[in-house]
């Protein structure tokens, strides 16, 4: 292999001249240096495709195994990405990123839920079409792979005719289950088709796992902020809830749950572990183990909803609380609904020593829950394109969050936070303490643009200066128009 020689290829159309020199290093660095350099000098833009591994191979007269390590080296720091089926793009870089919203100060009293009527105004004003629904929670039917998964359907349709027509088992279909079990490798605890109940959304698993370890009357400990589908939930089954402060980063904390379990009587305790809606958060491995031993030494119950999970930007998924869970007192539930088929409501519970319970309460509840559509689903996993699908899903949403993100630094008002997930699709925005994000809701839906004030998210009435953004839309240049108009009302109220 020649060295001390002078390259030139095109990005683009872009001219990049790359110069090597003998050194101790290995070539692909020197490339991936160069490329780097760049990026830093902005000739290679933010979302710019680079040329594809063989073509910068033959262009550098290098082998395409050192063209690829390159690629690959500056993929692990974050200075561009690899999109399934079309190449390497240079990744937007955030300037100048604000700091994280700050950890919420909450009540240690138990106190009765009281949302229902509110969230019930909002989502009624919402249901009427709005032209950017930043308040959604699902991906855009256009990120989803809905003529496969169709085909998927019909086929598992024509051959299994008399199957579908009747009630399944009230534990799940058998099929989903097996499935399940497989991927419950990547959950980090391998769990069996007979420890898993499916159910119509994670919504339902989420109801009977509260209705299984708790009565009316009884209190809870949650995460402050928290989604407020689980609030209504709560109010509904007729339970208080003592809110926990929450990390933007590293989730629920410790310290408080333990002083509230000891001044409380706590029956039980949920938390989003991964990713959590709406701030995004991650409870670290080391911290799920930390949550599971602490809440069995009171013999308290946890519930984690893991729904998110498989919406990471890293190179590998998160493990669930569950994974540490040795003596059957986690709850874990999931769904499809934010990863593939929100209409499919097909989700999940592995209860733990609690199976039983959720299994009557299942029959009580709705008997059993549609069998085609777990069907199809299990057959799309089989198949290996619910992998496939998840992978171009996880890079469309890292890539959104930081595109809505560079918009918010640039046009919200001076003083505005906002988090960093790791996975999800949720932004979570602190503004300046004079702006109500209720009052903007409505002035924002006179534009037809919708999105979430933080009040939706605790039952203290906090985070009133608060709102969540979701960046699970199709991205385009009517969704970027439309947060920048967020950002000039804001400017005008501040």
């Amino acid at each position: 292999m020649k060295h001390n020689r002078f390259s030139f290829f095109n990005f683009n159309h872009i001219s990049l001249n790359l110069s090597f020199q003998k050194t101790k290093g290995f070539l692909y660095e020197e490339i991936a240096l160069k490329i780097e350099q760049q990026i830093e000098k902005g000739i290679l833009s933010p979302g710019e495709k680079l040329t594809s591994v063989r073509k910068l191979s033959q262009q550098l007269d290098v082998s395409m195994s050192t063209a690829f390590q390159a690629y690959f080296s500056l993929e692990n720091k974050g200075l561009i990405e690899a999109r399934p089926r079309s190449g390497f793009y240079v990744r937007c870089q955030i300037q100048h990123r604000p700091g994280p919203p700050k950890k919420s100060i909450t009540s240690k009293i138990p106190t009765e839920v009281n949302i229902d009527d509110l969230v019930s105004r909002l989502v009624g004003v919402s249901e009427n079409k709005v032209e950017v629904p930043f308040g959604t929670a699902r991906p855009d039917s256009r990120l989803l792979p809905t003529h496969k998964l169709n085909k998927t359907l019909l086929s598992v349709a024509r051959h299994n005719e008399k199957e579908i027509i009747e009630y399944d088992f009230t534990s799940g279909n058998s099929f989903l289950k097996e499935q399940l079990s497989f991927l419950s490798f990547n959950w980090g605890k391998n769990l069996m088709p007979d420890e898993i109940i499916t159910t119509t959304g994670c919504m339902e698993a989420l109801n009977l796992s509260l209705r299984a370890v708790t009565k009316p009357g009884d209190t809870i400990a949650i995460e402050s902020p928290t989604f407020y589908g689980v609030l209504q939930c709560i109010e509904n089954l007729g339970l208080k809830v003592v809110e926990i402060s929450t990390d933007p980063d590293t989730g629920i904390c410790l310290d408080e749950l333990e002083s509230a379990i000891n001044k409380q009587d706590i029956k039980a305790c949920l938390v989003i572990s991964n990713f959590n809606n709406p701030l995004g958060s991650c409870i670290p491995d080391i911290k799920k183990k930390e949550l599971v031993q602490l809440l069995l030494k009171h013999n308290i119950p946890l519930i984690e909803d893991d729904v998110y999970g498989d919406l990471y930007f890293g190179s590998k998924r998160p493990i669930t609380a569950k994974a540490f869970d040795e003596n059957g007192m986690v709850l874990l539930c999931s769904s499809f609904s934010k990863t593939l088929a929100p209409g499919y409501r097909v989700g999940w519970v592995a209860p733990g020593k609690f199976l039983n319970q959720i299994k009557r309460l299942k029959f009580m509840t709705s008997i059993a829950s549609p069998s085609l559509q777990q069907m199809a689903i299990a057959e799309f996993i089989k198949k290996g394109e619910y992998t496939k699908h998840l992978k171009v899903l996880r890079t469309t949403f890292s890539r959104q969050v930081l595109l809505a993100t560079q918009i918010i630094i640039k046009y919200f008002p001076e003083g505005t936070k906002v988090t960093h997930p790791q996975g999800g699709c949720f932004l979570w925005i602190e503004l300046p303490g004079n702006i109500n994000t209720l009052k903007i809701y409505y002035k924002a839906m006179e534009h037809n643009i919708e999105f979430l004030p933080g009040l939706l998210f605790s039952t203290q009435k906090k985070f009133k200066n608060f709102m969540r953004i979701s960046c699970s839309l199709v991205w385009d240049r009517k969704v970027e128009e439309a947060l920048v108009t967020i950002g000039k009302i804001l400017m005008k109220k501040n």
